[in-house]
């Protein structure tokens, strides 16, 4: 049994509502022409109404019969600055009850296409970092075996390395599309090996990174070293500078990021500090000069027909983000990466 708890807010509950499907229905995989989840339609039901889920989805305990599933890992001590990113998951079901069906920019009609929900929060160990790598890993495990395909809300960056874990266990090395002002690939700091800077690292060490597949855009700030970059590309990962990314469009570069990943399975991890913190505030590190919401949305979208098997969003900060928007634009960039699933009907 998956150790997944669901998400509570305003004292809401897992109990079916007005407007939304019933959680405890059959859990067996839909008919092609069989309805599936949606989201309620605002014109329907209040926004305010309903239990607090990702897109107001159902809630339930189990991926059995899903093909792809929202999951929260509110988890933050792998922090090395502002705290706060436990709370991310949470605020980022907030905002996304503005989000609606259908990507009309892109044509990709996600729920007329996949049987989708809200899994939940994985029930990490706030007192034990290596403990929560070992709980997060195992509930992954269950999630891929199943054949759903898991869109995380971190939760800060620590989380990625155990979700690896799990995808190694069904694909082996997956190729790695990386959003971020950090390479995250540190050794270690204060002594441990484990924080949201080593992510990346551990998993080189692991064998879980098709390395020659792996690209990290939106690099950026200053550093201890003169070549703070030296450790990625020895192993083969592409860096992509914010600076080289400046008043551009991302379309041509994600041209090359396909044919560079090919058919293989290939994992999507976007810390939300890859952007410039004019339009993303609240985040534990951010760092000036960095991409904007554009651009982030023509990675993502340059991701369609990738077979990408997981994604995650991470390092929301929501003490750091009093107007929402940073939890807003992550809502929003997690629908744009359910669009970019394998088998996405795209009109």
């Amino acid at each position: 049994m998956l150790r997944l708890l669901a998400s509570r807010c305003g004292g809401g509950g897992s109990r079916p509502v007005s407007g939304l499907r019933n959680p405890g229905r059959s859990l067996d995989r839909q008919a092609s022409d069989a309805p599936r989840n949606q989201p309620p339609s605002s014109e329907f039901v209040a926004r305010p109404v309903g239990v607090c889920s990702m897109m107001r989805l159902p809630v339930q305990a189990s991926p059995e019969g899903l093909d792809a599933a929202f999951v929260g890992v509110p988890l933050d001590i792998g922090t090395s600055n502002r705290p706060g990113a436990r709370f991310g998951p949470r605020r980022i079901r907030e905002e996304s009850v503005m989000l609606r069906t259908v990507n009309p920019s892109t044509g990709a009609l996600p729920f007329q296409s996949l049987m989708v929900a809200d899994l939940g929060d994985v029930n990490v160990n706030l007192y034990n970092l290596q403990d929560s790598c070992r709980l997060i890993q195992e509930a992954y495990q269950k999630i891929v075996a199943s054949g759903c395909i898991p869109l995380t809300l971190g939760g800060d960056h620590t989380i990625t390395y155990p979700i690896l874990q799990a995808m190694a266990k069904k694909y082996g090395a997956v190729g790695l599309l990386h959003v971020d002002a950090h390479t995250d690939t540190a050794d270690k700091a204060l002594g441990e090996k484990i924080y949201h800077g080593t992510p990346f690292r551990r998993c080189v060490d692991e064998g879980l990174l098709d390395c020659k597949r792996v690209v990290q855009i939106g690099i950026r700030g200053s550093s201890m070293t003169v070549d703070p970059y030296r450790y990625s590309r020895s192993q083969g990962f592409r860096v992509v500078l914010a600076e080289d990314c400046w008043m551009k469009s991302l379309v041509p570069l994600m041209a090359e990021v396909r044919q560079q990943m090919g058919g293989k399975p290939i994992y999507i991890s976007f810390d939300i500090d890859g952007l410039d913190p004019a339009y993303a505030p609240g985040t534990g590190t951010p760092e000036i000069a960095g991409l904007t919401p554009s651009q982030a949305l023509e990675i993502i979208r340059g991701c369609q027909g990738l077979n990408v098997v997981g994604c995650d969003l991470v390092e929301v900060s929501p003490p750091y983000d009093p107007s929402g928007n940073t939890a807003l634009l992550a809502a929003n960039l997690l629908f744009e990466m359910l669009c970019v699933l394998p088998k996405v009907t795209v009109v």
